[in-house]
């Protein structure tokens, strides 16, 4: 059973803020310790970190602008309203790979040479810890929740992952002499970023634009054809969100069916499709009789 609206974007609300939460304890652990130590590559990694609760937030106006209810001006809902906040999400991603990238650049040209011991390994790999399973939870819970904000709001975690994993190869790579390996390791890691990046693009667009939601009419058609009274289906159009499926189509009924019957026919045709495809939300049926075929010479 689906859960209600409000309970279902309360819980998205309640997994953002805890996940906010655990954003600012890990950007404040490697923000103090960086500065204390003068480990530049750290402190950024901390300040990319904070940039990760900025996500967190716009995440949390989306899901509040998603939420309301139905209205004149807005017939349809307001979820879509999710889908764009993950677009800023993929942009931030974008701002995070473009800096990388030039961290990288710069870094080729002009090393620098952290200060490394033994606690600057133990910082990095709690906080990188932390990051796996909160990138782990959100993706989890947004794939069951079917919200595009924590889906993208994750793979903007995995960004950090691999920004704190460049961080942990620069360690080791100053400490057995080769440290031209951390900016290499850092412009890898900026283009696997623009791709999660490219990912929540493309996958978001495909909604605004109004893509099809289901990309195969014949599980529809089956359906359909499966209603006493149809003879034919055509014309089938889907889009829409995964959580939020609008279909229309077009099915022919005997000619001579009283418009009563043919009313009938079409509630029974959009709860089967209900019925038989998740998350369809929005049914529209348009009757047409059948062609009758001519049978002289």
């Amino acid at each position: 059973m689906a859960k209600p609206i409000d309970e279902h974007y309360r819980t998205i609300r309640y997994v953002l803020l805890v996940i906010l939460l655990l954003n600012w304890a890990v950007a404040a652990a490697k923000i103090i310790y960086g500065l204390l130590t003068r480990c530049a590559s750290m402190t950024a990694d901390g300040f990319h970190s904070l940039a990760d609760g900025a996500s967190n937030i716009i995440g949390l106006i989306g899901i509040a602008l998603a939420c309301q209810p139905k209205d004149t001006d807005h017939p349809y809902g307001h979820k879509k309203y999710e889908t764009l906040f993950s677009l800023v999400i993929a942009a931030l991603l974008f701002v995070v790979c473009f800096n990388l990238f030039k961290e990288g650049l710069k870094r080729i040209l002009h090393p620098v040479i952290p200060e490394i011991n033994i606690t600057s390994f133990i910082v990095m790999l709690t906080t990188l810890a932390v990051n796996i399973w909160v990138m782990k939870y959100e993706y989890t819970k947004g794939k069951a929740l079917q919200s595009d904000i924590l889906i993208s709001d994750s793979m903007h975690t995995r960004a950090d992952i691999f920004t704190s994993l460049s961080v942990i190869i620069a360690l080791v790579a100053v400490k057995i002499g080769l440290p031209i390996i951390d900016p290499i390791a850092t412009i890898m890691i900026s283009l696997f970023i623009a791709h999660a990046g490219w990912q929540i693009t493309k996958e978001s667009s495909a909604v605004l634009c109004d893509s099809a939601a289901i990309l195969e009419d014949k599980k529809i058609v089956d359906i359909v054809l499966g209603v006493k009274g149809v003879k034919t289906c055509h014309k089938i159009r889907t889009r829409g969100r995964p959580d939020d499926i609008h279909v229309d189509l077009h099915v022919q009924v005997n000619p001579d069916m009283h418009v009563d019957n043919a009313h009938r026919v079409s509630y029974a045709i959009e709860g089967a499709i209900k019925q038989n495809i998740p998350n369809v939300t929005d049914v529209i049926v348009h009757i047409e009789p059948q062609e009758k075929i001519s049978n002289s010479p």
